[in-house]
């Protein structure tokens, strides 16, 4: 908890903006929580807050690590400020949209059921689009700049990014084919919360553990780098097998939900 609050306070120090849509993502989620409880409506067989409530957590977390990685980025301040206002607003107007559907009870993916959803989706496209750019631009710059921590840490963050923009990628596919299941229409039983299909292959799951690797495979470095003392070529080269393993596991949940396989099979 204490190191949560110094994240929040650094993110706070350095981006008010994106500090304080953070905090909106997360009394979403809150909201969305109440939701379920008093809303009993259903959508493709859950409940309509679901949605809303996965992706209130899952983007108050990305907006929040982007924030702190701004941190030990070697830019200037209003290089931050601009790369910071754009994530925060843009995926704020996101879940914006993906709460406001939910609330009416319809699809906020792939839905061009009526003109106006249909605007709405694209306007979603539109909005991620610019934060691939954005990862993309961290990906060359982790890659090419010295940054004042351990390089075991740095290139673990540049895997991070590698992984993301794989995972922004499958998100792309899942466009392509305007739904996320594979050989059943989107829908069905699922897993408790996150819904992932368990009678076929689901994208999302590769989709879900391609967007964290910029969370989980950081997480591993600073912890390698506080529980293992040694050589930093050692730190570097277990930090790269970390990643090669985490994406290798998304490659396979990508190609066994390709396959139509569910993940786990109920």
């Amino acid at each position: 908890m204490k190191h949560i609050k110094n994240i929040l306070r650094s993110v706070q120090q350095e981006s008010p903006i994106l500090y304080w849509v953070v905090i909106i993502h997360f009394l979403s989620a809150i909201g969305c929580v109440l939701g379920l409880l008093i809303d009993e409506r259903t959508l493709i067989g859950v409940n309509v807050w679901i949605k809303p409530l996965k992706f209130s957590i899952s983007g108050g977390i990305y907006i929040l690590t982007v924030g702190y990685l701004m941190t030990i980025y070697p830019y200037s301040k209003t290089k931050k400020k601009i790369i910071n206002n754009i994530v925060a607003l843009t995926l704020l107007v996101e879940i914006g949209i993906i709460v406001y559907q939910g609330a009416r009870g319809v699809q906020s993916h792939y839905n061009v059921s009526t003109p106006f959803d249909g605007i709405l989706f694209a306007l979603m496209g539109i909005l991620i689009a610019v934060n691939v750019l954005i990862m993309i631009l961290f990906v060359i710059d982790t890659a090419r700049l010295k940054f004042s921590i351990p390089v075991s840490i740095q290139v673990a963050i540049l895997m991070g990014w590698l992984v993301v923009v794989f995972g922004s990628w499958i998100g792309g596919q899942m466009i392509s084919q305007m739904s996320h299941n594979v050989g059943v229409a989107d829908g069905g039983p699922g897993l408790p919360l996150v819904n992932w299909s368990t009678i076929a292959g689901d994208l999302r799951i590769a989709h879900f553990f391609g967007l964290h690797g910029i969370q989980i495979i950081p997480l591993f470095a600073l912890w390698l780098s506080k529980k293992w003392k040694t050589q930093n070529r050692n730190q570097i080269i277990t930090v790269i097998v970390f990643g090669l393993l985490y994406a290798t596991w998304i490659g396979y949940t990508f190609y066994q939900a390709k396959q139509g396989m569910a993940l786990i099979n109920l």
